[in-house]
């Protein structure tokens, strides 16, 4: 059979969707921009007040005529450029002069600032016994407090670890080691210091005449002298004292081991005064009940020269008159002198 009917084969060719382009993007972020303000909007609508959003409805109904207000803007969030009231040149210069502090005041910015600076003292010497290794071991021998004195660091023995050989002012390897660490923080305060030494009621029987007061003396030297070693300046020491056991850490239990201490005290300036003004204090002598008390002379005056009269010597000066009676001669009787003229006998012959 004869078939000239010709074959169409048809091929499909399927394609992707075609590109749509970037429009999709520009509308997404008009939306965004229009959500962000519509919340800001809402935002100003809760935080603003009441005169505030009649400024705002005042200025969006007439902005070229809108005159109320202290800014042409429409919202002043504190950072737009604002118009300055004006001002005569007396009144800026009465707010450029400062007011003078009075002693009072001064006196006290400057207890201020000094209490400032010792708590930067103390927090950094916490720091210290905090992550140093040598202190880390004994940070619960290590008492730090500020006090009306100033600021008060007080290293304490404990029952199994002295600090001071039993009876002796000679230090323990690790106390020496505690007091060079310390020292390079306290030398940093421009500050005197006061070193005390405290000893618990235990009697010290060991010497004869030396008890607690000679040793809690001669310990706190000891620890004065190593800071010395350590690059302490001594002339930042204002006191070195030994207090035996009239000052007890703990009062319940005179002879707790914590009552054997060193205390060291960064002074401020108003205990520094006082310490000055205790030493310099002029010590009377007491006398006896039964002392005369002596006489004091009264001050002569000497009368001064006047300019134009010559100076005259004080009546001190001149011998005071003898103002004794002496006898007269006519008193005394008179021997008879026959060759006088005025012999008796002979006016007598005479007439």
């Amino acid at each position: 059979m004869d078939n000239s009917q010709p074959i169409i084969v048809k091929r499909i060719t399927r394609k992707a969707a075609g590109h749509h382009g970037g429009s999709w993007k520009i509308a997404f972020a008009d939306f965004a921009v229009a959500m962000m303000a519509f919340f800001l909007v809402m935002w100003l609508l809760t935080t603003a007040t009441p005169e505030q959003l009649k400024m705002v409805s005042g200025y969006f109904n007439d902005p070229v005529g809108f005159s109320e207000g202290g800014s042409p803007f429409a919202i002043d969030l504190g950072g737009s450029p604002t118009v300055a009231p004006d001002r005569t040149l007396n009144d800026a210069a009465e707010e450029t002069v400062p007011v003078p502090l009075n002693s009072e005041q001064i006196k006290t910015l400057a207890e201020q600032a000094e209490q400032e600076e010792l708590d930067l003292v103390l927090q950094e010497l916490q720091n210290k016994i905090d992550t140093e290794p040598v202190l880390q071991r004994f940070k619960d021998q290590i008492l730090l407090e500020i006090t009306q004195d100033g600021l008060r660091i007080q290293i304490v023995d404990a029952e199994n670890r002295p600090m001071f050989a039993s009876g002796s002012p000679q230090l323990q390897p690790y106390f020496e080691e505690i007091l060079l660490a310390l020292s390079d923080v306290i030398s940093k305060v421009p500050k005197k210091i006061s070193i005390g030494g405290h000893t618990d009621a235990q009697p010290f029987s060991v010497k004869r005449e030396y008890g607690n007061w000679e040793l809690s003396t001669e310990r706190a030297n000891a620890a004065r002298r190593t800071l010395l070693v350590a690059g302490y300046p001594e002339t930042q020491v204002a006191r070195v004292v030994g207090y035996a056991d009239s000052a007890l850490f703990d009062r319940t239990d005179s002879f707790n081991p914590i009552n054997r201490r060193i205390d060291i005290v960064v002074l401020n300036k108003r205990a520094v005064d006082q310490l000055l003004e205790t030493t310099n204090a002029a010590v009377v002598p007491e006398l006896p009940a039964d002392a005369p008390i002596p006489e004091v002379p009264e001050a002569l005056e000497t009368p001064q020269p006047e300019a134009d009269q010559p100076a005259e010597m004080p009546d001190t000066l001149s011998p005071e008159p003898d103002t004794s009676v002496v006898p007269e001669e006519q008193d005394a009787p008179r021997p008879l002198n026959l060759f006088e003229d005025d012999n008796p006998l002979q006016q007598l012959q005479a007439r």
